[in-house]
């Protein structure tokens, strides 16, 4: 760069453009770099020693070879053509020229700034430095990285004679390798890590690597990528909070019952379902988010299913441990405190398939008990989920089962990596920055203090579900056997209230639609504004996002939600209408354990145990 002059000097008064990047004291700065080194080998050595010792066992291989794959059978395409293949060299070529231009005519004095040769998306939050435009160096590496991921994404839209699960799968990849490879993920290329890095001499880089040396140790070898600060909560004391007692325990849940807080409360109690993929306390996040604690208030009698964190003794339990176990001992012990046979039941995410599946085989053995269902964000035909079948190919479940059977189960750590890597924009590379880039500490929230408490699958658990559901698609189309039997949802004939959200990246609210067909009874499909959680979590005080409610779940989705009515706030209060319609017997309110001896006070103990 040439010499500043005036005209280089920042707007406010501040240093010029050039000074910005310019290593103020190098001494201190060489000795911070090799501070950062140091921190480095810890890193290094947390990594190492488990792998050395035989505790972890790396299977990088195997998706890197799946995507290495997928990418060759894209490559088929656009290489077995060479007219083909210079056409599409030639619109990436064209790219570069129209950056290049710009770039010379952004350096000419008095010339007219051009527009760009591609702008980032709408919510893209990466390029919103002022210098990304401003600076010719940083504003052209910008335009080519925006231009070259562009044309990548064009080449799997493009590409014909690919199976969907490929097209599938290619689109996912190229989005990973894009995100991955973004200019803002690099010091050198982004002028904000730059002049950070520049204006505290390099300590931001020796926070960073000692908090990726931490990262990696609590992961016991694998980088466990810190969201938040966790050190604030504690579950039972300012998170998972709602009162309340355990009143049963098996093999793989606990069941608590909470206390009532209106003096009369419906006849029907609710028994919650959540899933064992996370824990149950995203319903009871803290007293305002709470969708267990607005229950109560409401009059429910609320019972919930506290999964257990699967450990070697759990691999052999499958879905039909978890049904009777699980679900069918939660229908016991709601009985047994209330004396109730009619039961409300609610299911969330993968709780709500096992839900699902509970009562198409409950219906074939007689059991009647549960009266309504709800499902929270659940799949039950999966011909259109969500980016979780990247991950699901006869391949690909036959390496995670040869993972699992080492152990009996999936450590929780590869759960969360597949859910983060689905918004892996906003779940992984922001953190990376944050964290390690800039040495700073996450701040404080309960939602990712949640969502960082993973859970392990078991292995049998976890594979009946990824052959059953992702890969065969066996509910659905009436081929499930559970139990020696052949399960089917036409036998689910009880009211059927059925929650998507629109924004859903796991189960997309088209997957949830699809899936209200095969029930066999009337369904009630309302669909949520935002995402998996969040538009769940989302209670009526806080007067966000809206929801949908139209005519029968029949037909083509999109005909369905244009002629569907729009209200704002939360779909809460509307789901409380539609279960005082199936009952709205009161009773008088009941404390948990006055009819049974109780366990210890709610959360209860199998969610404090941590992977």
């Amino acid at each position: 760069m040439s010499k500043p002059d005036d005209s280089d000097k920042a707007e406010n008064g501040g240093p010029s453009t050039v000074e910005q990047y310019l290593v103020k004291d190098p001494e201190r700065f060489a000795l911070n770099m090799a501070r950062m080194i140091e921190q480095a080998g810890k890193a290094a050595s947390a990594w190492a020693e488990p792998r050395e010792k035989g505790e972890v066992r790396d299977h990088v291989a195997e998706p890197v070879v799946d995507m290495v794959k997928t990418f060759s059978k894209l490559s088929e395409y656009w290489l077995g053509d060479p007219q083909r293949a210079l056409e599409a060299q030639t619109r990436l070529f064209a790219g570069y020229m129209t950056v290049w231009a710009n770039a010379i005519q952004k350096a000419t004095p008095n010339a007219e700034a051009p527009d760009d040769a591609v702008k980032p998306e709408r919510g893209d939050k990466r390029f919103q430095d002022p210098e990304w435009g401003r600076n010719a160096f940083f504003d052209f590496l910008k335009q080519a990285y925006l231009v070259t991921s562009r044309w990548a994404n064009e080449l799997v839209e493009h590409a014909e004679g690919l199976d969907e699960h490929t097209r599938h799968k290619a689109s996912f990849y190229v989005k990973q390798v894009s995100n991955a490879i973004a200019p803002s993920n690099f010091i050198l290329t982004n002028p904000e890590l730059f002049r950070e890095t520049v204006a505290s001499n390099g300590e931001n880089l020796v926070r960073g690597m000692k908090m990726l040396a931490e990262d990696i140790a609590a992961g016991r070898g694998d980088l466990k990528l810190r969201q938040a600060d966790y050190a604030p909560f504690e579950i039972g004391k300012n998170i998972a909070t709602t009162p309340g007692k355990v009143i049963g325990r098996s093999d793989v849940a606990e069941i608590i019952q909470y206390d009532p807080v209106t003096e009369t409360v419906l006849k029907r109690p609710l028994l919650i379902c959540p899933p064992w993929i996370n824990k149950f306390y995203i319903l009871d996040l803290n007293p305002q988010k709470s969708f267990i604690r607005w229950a109560i208030e409401q009059g429910h009698t609320v019972f919930v299913i506290s999964w257990i964190n699967p450990d070697e003794r759990h691999g052999a339990k499958g879905w039909e441990a978890y049904i009777r176990e699980g679900l069918q001992y939660g229908l016991d012990m709601v009985e047994k405190a209330t004396g109730e046979k009619e039961v409300n039941a609610i299911g969330y995410c993968v709780g709500g398939t096992l839900l699902g599946a509970a009562l198409a085989l409950l219906a074939q053995e007689g059991d009647r008990r549960i009266k309504s269902a709800t499902f929270f964000a659940t799949q039950v035909d999966f011909t259109y989920a969500g980016d979780l079948k990247v991950f699901v190919d006869e391949d690909q479940i036959a390496a995670v089962e040869r993972s699992m059977s080492e152990k009996g189960y999936l450590d929780g750590t590869k759960m969360a990596t597949a859910f983060n890597m689905l918004r892996s924009g906003d779940l992984i590379w922001p953190y990376v920055i944050n964290n390690y880039m800039r040495g700073k500490e996450p701040l404080p929230f309960d939602l990712l203090y949640w969502n960082s408490d993973s859970t392990r699958m078991a292995a049998a658990n976890h594979s009946f579900y990824l052959r059953n559901c992702y890969l065969e698609n066996n509910l659905s189309r009436g081929t499930m056997e559970l139990a020696g039997r052949t399960v089917s949802l036409a036998d689910i004939t009880i009211p059927v209230y059925n929650l998507a959200t629109k924004e859903d990246h796991i189960a997309p609210a088209l997957s949830v639609f699809q899936g209200s067909q095969f029930f066999g009874g009337d369904v009630e499909y309302v669909m949520t504004g935002s995402g998996h959680i969040a538009g769940v979590v989302n209670p009526p005080a806080a007067k966000k996002y809206q929801y949908w409610t139209g005519g029968k779940p029949v037909g083509d989705f999109s005909t369905w939600l244009a002629a569907a009515h729009e209200h704002q706030g939360s779909w809460w209060t509307h789901w409380q209408h539609w279960i005082e319609n199936q009952d709205n017997i009161h009773v008088p309110a009941r404390k948990p354990g006055k009819r049974m001896k109780t366990l210890g006070d709610a959360p209860g103990t199998y969610v404090k145990v941590r992977v």
